[in-house]
């Protein structure tokens, strides 16, 4: 299946300038800024451009298969769209039609439970494997039936976030005086800041058979606490930046968390993701899959389910081409030996993998 829009965008550039085009200037600035001094969502793109590539020759790359799996189910590529909160302020459709471009590019999605769709609509959007996040906003029991709703509703794994116990200062929102439609009619917030290992213990516990995921895992000691736990996957990730202040590049992380997990749990992890190079750096150091976020909501922006498909196709195009010149065929052949310290060349920033961005294109 191909989106159409092979003419439209022929780079990711045009996508993300597509999307800035159609968005409201306070959607936009909800969807690229981050937190107060927005230095972790910097170091972001530093983490993965202090990455260098350590290429291999004369070995036979006349086929080329980027594709992975999750649940059992193959996918195109080693991603996930990450859950993001507001879908419908991007596009009228919101989860139901990132469902349908997840499942058109064959790849895995986790919904955010704030939404204001219903997460049994939303399942049936598309046929891509499909994962369900929550925000704690009730009590023990309030978890478990959204663990017991999202299950019965078909999804195949369940998300809790776990960077979020207080919400963060996103400067370019205040400044505007932008209040989010979606956060006034959030209640609960002291329940997420109450959440503790012992809570999702006591989940856990009642739902032995369920793969949990938590996303927000920023050390090797709390990865370890959650393998001990039992989890099912460990996502490492700051929030895109939107968080913590003056984090740690998600890149730079990662290595700490898959050696801490010593295989006892799969690994995601996103932060600026954004381009085929990005995604393969994440496999050699050991990642199962990686998450996009905004890179999927420019998508979204720019022309709905057929814009996240479009997506999925160049980085498609951009990863054969990165494994190619590495010298694989597969992203099992990758691994620590194909990548190396450097130093960035590019001052970091929310659009610095798409330097034309910067040059009046």
């Amino acid at each position: 299946m191909a989106s159409g829009l092979e003419n439209e965008f022929v780079t990711l550039h045009e996508i993300v300038k597509a999307a800035k085009i159609r968005l409201n200037a306070n959607i936009w600035d909800y969807l690229i800024g981050g937190t107060e001094t927005e230095t972790t969502l910097r170091r972001n793109r530093m983490a993965l451009d202090s990455i260098a590539f350590r290429p291999r020759v004369l070995r036979d790359v006349s086929k080329i298969d980027p594709s992975s799996e999750i649940l059992g189910k193959k996918i195109r590529l080693p991603i996930m769209l990450a859950p993001v909160g507001s879908l419908e302020s991007f596009e009228p459709g919101g989860g139901i039609t990132v469902a349908k471009g997840a499942g058109a590019g064959n790849v895995g999605m986790l919904i955010s439970s704030v939404t204001t769709l219903k997460l049994e609509d939303i399942v049936k959007g598309g046929n891509g494997p499909k994962i369900y996040q929550l925000y704690v906003r009730g009590d023990d029991d309030w978890v478990a039936d959204r663990v017991k709703q999202a299950m019965d509703a078909g999804y195949d794994a369940f998300c809790i976030t776990v960077d979020t116990q207080v919400y963060s200062r996103r400067e370019r929102d205040i400044a505007k005086r932008f209040v989010k439609s979606w956060r006034t009619a959030a209640t609960g917030q002291d329940h997420q800041a109450a959440f503790s290992w012992a809570n999702f213990k006591k989940v856990k516990d009642k739902f032995p058979d369920v793969k949990f995921m938590l996303k927000g895992i920023g050390t090797g000691e709390d990865a370890d606490i959650a393998c001990q736990h039992g989890v099912w996957a460990v996502y490492c990730s700051n929030h895109g930046g939107r968080q913590l202040d003056h984090g740690r590049g998600s890149a730079a992380v990662l290595p700490e968390v898959i050696d801490a997990v010593k295989g006892r749990a799969k690994i995601a992890v996103d932060g600026s993701f954004s381009r085929g190079s990005d995604i393969v750096k994440a496999i050699c150091m050991g990642a199962d899959w990686v998450g996009l976020g905004r890179l999927y909501c420019y998508g979204l922006a720019a022309a709905g389910a057929p814009g996240i498909e479009r997506m999925v196709e160049l980085l498609e195009e951009e990863m054969k081409e990165v494994m190619g010149l590495l010298g694989v065929s597969s992203l099992k052949q990758l691994d620590r030996s194909f990548i190396s310290a450097a130093t960035p060349t590019n001052l970091p920033g929310v659009h610095s993998a798409f330097p034309l961005m910067h040059e009046g294109y």
